[in-house]
């Protein structure tokens, strides 16, 4: 393992690993980037824009680099499909940190170009979902084109010569943050601040190989999961759930994903609070396995809003340790 990476454990003031190279979602001026600028020492190293999430994850896998920033899920839109997909069925990988974004769109055209010129708009599926509604009232008729990043559409205008056009690119303008304007001013913006909900957040992952050093808990601590849903039954979700409530440990995510397989045939992907060197979120662990074989830990690492888990007493680690104590002494009698 590459010792960038396997260093010290990371605390409270220090959430991430010291990689020295990254992957993060391109191409430059793209959310993801300025979620990789939050991870300590990312300035000043080798970050590496990638054409997708895909893509990212698998420089990671690969060696090339010794962790990468996706992103996870949207306050608007949910989870991002190609991430939780991604670490749910490629080979295992470790959440070292997560980060918060908060979210903000500008639409930029060529120079002369008005706003109701405006008829096709190009964006990620994720922004366009969360400017639908500005959209639908300031450019009726709009047609939107996909695109793989928030800054791709925008800095595939440029033709490197300082020139701005939309020739051949099948659109008139892109939705984007206002870093890309920031680095490529001559961009025009025709519109700023056209978010539907203007306290959107992305929350971004660092994803780093099963063998990083896992962040040691502070006490505002989260940890993510896949479980497969191992039998389509009455109950079989109760069972899973279960196995979390009867230990107090709060699901602060689930979603249910195709495993892509067979139609009807599902994963959850799922967050908790807490981390697994906490007796009640091994105990958890430990059922949900025991039930769910194919059950994957994706890892434990620091709450982005540093906000502490509240424990009951009776779901503490002293009240496991007792636990277990007494029962070791009835056996050993």
């Amino acid at each position: 393992m590459n010792a960038a990476v396997s260093g010290v454990a990371p605390g409270p003031s220090d959430p991430g690993p010291r990689a020295r190279r990254y992957a993060f979602l391109g191409p430059e001026g793209t959310f993801t980037e300025a979620a990789l600028m939050q991870v300590p020492g990312a300035p000043d190293a080798e970050c590496i824009p990638m054409n997708s999430v895909p893509a990212a994850l698998a420089a990671v896998r690969e060696e090339t680099v010794d962790a990468a920033v996706v992103p996870l899920e949207n306050s608007v839109e949910g989870g991002v499909s190609a991430t939780l997909d991604d670490v749910s069925f490629g080979a295992e990988l470790r959440i070292l940190q997560e980060i918060l974004v908060p979210i903000r769109f500008v639409l930029v055209a060529p120079d002369g170009v008005r706003l109701q010129d405006v008829r096709t708009v190009s964006t990620h599926t994720h922004a366009w979902a969360q400017i639908r509604g500005w959209a639908e009232t300031n450019l009726p008729g709009v047609t939107y084109v996909p695109a793989p990043s928030t800054a791709a559409s925008a800095v595939a205008m440029l033709d490197g010569r300082g020139g701005v056009s939309t020739q051949g690119l099948g659109y008139d303008a892109g939705v984007c943050s206002p870093v890309v304007v920031q680095r490529h001013p001559e961009l025009q913006v025709l519109a700023e601040d056209i978010s539907d909900n203007e306290k959107a957040v992305t929350r971004f992952v660092l994803v780093a190989r099963p063998d990083a050093t896992m962040p040691a808990p502070t006490g505002a601590d989260k940890s993510s999961l896949v479980v497969p849903l191992w039998e389509d039954r009455p109950g079989a979700l109760l069972e899973i759930l279960e196995q979390f409530a009867t230990r107090g440990v709060n699901l602060t995510r689930i979603e249910s994903r195709p495993t892509k397989t067979h139609l009807g045939d599902y994963f959850f992907s799922v967050d908790i609070d807490g981390h697994i060197q906490d007796d009640r979120v091994a105990d958890a662990l430990m059922g949900v396995r025991r039930i769910c074989p194919r059950t994957r830990f994706l890892g434990s690492y620091p709450r982005a809003d540093r906000r502490e888990v509240r424990v009951a007493k009776h779901h503490s680690d002293a009240a496991f340790i007792q636990a277990r104590s007494w029962v070791d002494n009835l056996k050993g009698q």
